[in-house]
């Protein structure tokens, strides 16, 4: 006898009685499918839609994108857009300082006259 007897009763397996279903709902064949399923669309509209519905905004938003447009980039650079290439735009952030970044690394378009306010 081993003392961790004495504290916790050891488990013994038995045997299922003869005609009882196994698994259930959520056990062994077609049943054992719904959880995996469920789980795979619980993931699905949680993350991979909502996702996608961003990335289709922000390439709208990109499309749209046009010459004196106010932009602000994913590294917090706000400055004003003075041209448009294929992949890149120049971006004005003070007087005669113009930078290019790549079109994916424009994270808002700000409302018109917003940098002369700021």
């Amino acid at each position: 006898m081993n003392l961790l007897d004495l504290l916790i009763a050891p488990a013994y397996a038995q045997a299922a009685p003869a005609g009882a279903p196994q698994g259930g709902l959520f056990g062994g064949g077609l049943g054992g499918l719904v959880l995996p399923l469920v789980l795979i669309a619980v993931m699905y509209f949680l993350i991979f839609r909502p996702q996608m519905k961003r990335a289709k905004e922000h390439r709208g938003m990109l499309e749209k994108l046009s010459k004196g447009d106010e932009v602000l980039t994913n590294g917090g650079i706000a400055g004003t857009v003075t041209d448009i290439g294929e992949n890149f735009i120049t971006v004005e952030i003070a007087a005669n300082v113009r930078i290019r970044v790549q079109k994916g690394a424009i994270a808002n378009v700000l409302p018109k006259g917003t940098l002369k306010s700021a």
